[in-house]
């Protein structure tokens, strides 16, 4: 699903001097139906209690599940865009690393649905998200 031509580089690269290589966000592995970056839990990333913002996970979410979407169409001839978000906030992460994991649960014509389950390092869940996003086609 995902082409084999699409890799961390690229993604990384087309990353730069975004709000994404601001947060410290890295792709880290990309599967034939998966996208995995990380987030450091740092200064960037926490709010004031020194937690894990939670506007941090759903800004990695919204970039796993864009970036994972825009994968899957042509670029020259569409755009994706996301219609909806929602984050449930599960667990508190406090330093290191978190990772989050994209899959796509519906690919449709005009709309993608993903799944993006982020955890700490130890694997334990952190939060879980789903993004819609708007398939369209460029004027």
């Amino acid at each position: 699903m995902i082409p084999a031509d699409v890799t961390t580089e690229k993604l990384n690269a087309m990353s730069k001097k975004t709000m994404v290589e601001h947060l410290g966000i890295e792709f880290s592995e990309v599967g034939k139906d998966y996208l995995k970056a990380r987030m450091p839990v740092d200064n960037r990333t926490v709010q004031p209690f020194r937690l894990l913002h939670g506007g941090a996970s759903v800004a990695l979410a919204e970039t796993l599940g864009s970036v994972g979407a825009h994968c899957l169409v042509n670029p020259e001839t569409h755009n994706c865009v996301g219609l909806e978000i929602n984050a449930n906030h599960i667990r508190a992460a406090r330093n290191g690393w978190v990772i989050g994991t994209a899959r796509p649960l519906h690919i449709g014509r005009t709309t993608q649905v993903w799944e993006i389950k982020i955890e700490d390092e130890e694997g334990k869940l952190v939060c879980i998200s789903r993004i819609t996003m708007a398939i369209l086609e460029r004027k």
